[in-house]
């Protein structure tokens, strides 16, 4: 039965199946499945617009991508989408890359807490990372972290720090190393 991949663009991690075969159907090549994955990850970390404002997720079954998340501007949208279609083994995209809306609040928001959680003295080592893995989501005022820790001091620290501005609501769906490690274990 062929499991579809999923993988955090910010991490380059695999993640829970996207779904399976339908039974009768051709089987397609986990392999292959992985390396178009791991391929549109990298094109994707590659694109120099891609931030830590930013926060998109790829799933590859049978060769079709799917291009989860949300992103600044628009033009970003359809790069990330041009960039996925332009990787060798990929035979459709699925885009379902929604854009943010527009907000100086949403804007200063953002500005201040990647200021908080990048300039805190944990966090050095994640900041001077060519992509940094937490991701900082600013939706209306509402506030979603992303992306990878190494331990779950980490996770509580970064929201911690995202708490303390004047957002709506704050979110952390940071996971720890061991966790990713966990669910690409259990996709195998």
């Amino acid at each position: 039965m062929n499991k579809g991949l999923r993988a955090l663009v910010a991490c380059v991690a695999i993640m829970a199946p996207v779904g399976t075969a339908q039974a009768g159907a051709a089987q397609a090549n986990p392999h292959k499945d992985f390396r178009i994955a791991h391929d549109v990850v990298a094109s994707v970390n590659n694109y120099t617009q891609f931030t830590v404002f930013d926060d998109v997720s790829v799933g590859v079954e049978d060769g079709v991508v799917t291009l989860n998340g949300r992103v600044t501007m628009p033009y970003k949208r359809n790069e990330i989408e041009k960039r996925a279609a332009a990787v060798d083994g990929v035979r459709e995209i699925s885009n379902k890359i929604s854009v943010l809306p527009v907000s100086s609040f949403d804007d200063d928001l953002r500005n201040r807490i990647a200021r908080s959680i990048y300039g805190n003295s944990n966090f050095w080592d994640y900041a001077i990372m060519r992509n940094p893995p937490i991701h900082i989501i600013v939706e209306r005022g509402h506030v979603t972290l992303t992306g990878v820790v190494r331990s779950n001091v980490d996770r509580m620290l970064a929201r911690s720090l995202a708490n303390q501005f004047s957002a709506f609501s704050v979110t952390s769906k940071l996971k720890t190393d061991a966790e990713m490690n966990n669910e690409r274990a259990d996709s195998d």
